[in-house]
């Protein structure tokens, strides 16, 4: 609850952590109520005395930061901020080579839809190559032709084109 009342007040250590990708102490968040009054108060409500803010970041990237709290007052022992940003920095490492997964696998089903979309026409242009015994060129010209006459799209129109659905309408004249 209170990382979201960060982000709705738009102040607090976490934020201030993530925009200036530095470690933020807060020993006694009392004395910080001028700061981050919201934030100050309701952690005192849960029982939270003091405060590490430490970013996730790798070399310049943020991708957020995460706050370390704790029931009393005063610092944080050195060794537990140094584990705290060592898990930090762990989760900030899992979190962007899952970007780039995600990223990897959007570019690889959109290669994959344009392949299977090249492929249905290229079905199509040679279906109506051979019912219209015409050249591929001219195949493709006719059906490019039907599909912007028609106002669609040639990946909708060719399936049908294979099926046979549209093959007579497009030939016309042609399949004499």
């Amino acid at each position: 609850m209170l990382e979201l009342l960060q982000v709705e007040a738009d102040v607090g250590p976490c934020l201030e952590a993530y925009r200036s990708g530095n470690v933020v102490v807060a020993e006694h968040l009392a004395a910080e109520a001028a700061r981050w009054p919201a934030f100050a108060e309701r952690a005192a409500e849960y029982g939270f005395r003091s405060v590490v803010a430490l970013p996730l970041r790798l070399r310049d990237e943020r991708v957020g930061a995460l706050n370390l709290f704790r029931a009393d007052t005063g610092p944080m022992t050195t060794a537990d901020v140094a584990v705290g940003q060592a898990l930090a920095d762990v989760a900030t490492i899992g979190i962007l080579h899952q970007r780039i997964l995600t990223r990897s696998e959007v570019v690889n089903q959109q290669l994959q839809t344009a392949l299977n979309t090249r492929l249905v026409i290229e079905q199509a242009k040679g279906v109506l190559a051979e019912r219209g015994t015409v050249d591929m060129d001219r195949a493709f010209n006719l059906l490019r032709g039907h599909a912007r006459r028609t106002n669609r799209r040639l990946a909708e129109l060719a399936p049908d084109v294979v099926d046979g659905a549209e093959t007579k309408e497009i030939l016309g004249d042609q399949s004499d």
